[in-house]
């Protein structure tokens, strides 16, 4: 049997999957402005803190392993990433931002957080770090912490 949420847990929950798609949005229009697609994006800004194994990858991007190899070949394509064997243990392959890879990753973070910035405007800076700090509370917990 479902149990029944409160008035208020609803609305809260419609508005986090509410959010979810404006940032969604955000990362999209970003990213075309950048010729990627979010997902070429997202595993730039990713990769921007350092080279990850694929299975690493995997799990941060929530993708399957066939996914992940198309997606890191289009990369490895277009100058922006390499794949190479994993320094401490060569089974494994991981993979690194060139150095357009890299200025194309920060430029492209930097325009979402400007964008994502932008909505958050109007809230007073209490609100945003109250936000701010409520935010990586809940994320803490989760494999996007």
């Amino acid at each position: 049997m479902t149990k029944t949420l409160p008035a208020a847990e609803i609305e809260l929950a419609g508005s986090l999957v509410r959010l979810s798609h404006l940032v969604q949005h955000v990362f999209a229009d970003v990213s075309r402005q950048h010729d990627l697609t979010p997902q070429q994006a997202q595993l730039l800004c990713v990769l921007m803190n350092g080279p990850l194994g694929m299975s690493e990858l995997g799990r941060v991007l929530h993708l399957e392993k066939s996914s992940l190899s198309g997606l890191v070949d289009r990369v490895v394509r277009r100058d922006l990433a390499t794949r190479g064997q994993h320094r401490t243990d060569r089974r494994t392959s991981q993979v690194t931002l060139t150095d357009q890879g890299r200025a194309l990753a920060r430029t492209t973070h930097d325009g979402i957080a400007a964008e994502l910035a932008t909505l958050l405007a109007d809230l007073p800076p209490a609100n945003r770090a109250r936000l701010g700090a409520d935010l990586t509370h809940l994320l803490a917990g989760t494999h996007l912490a």
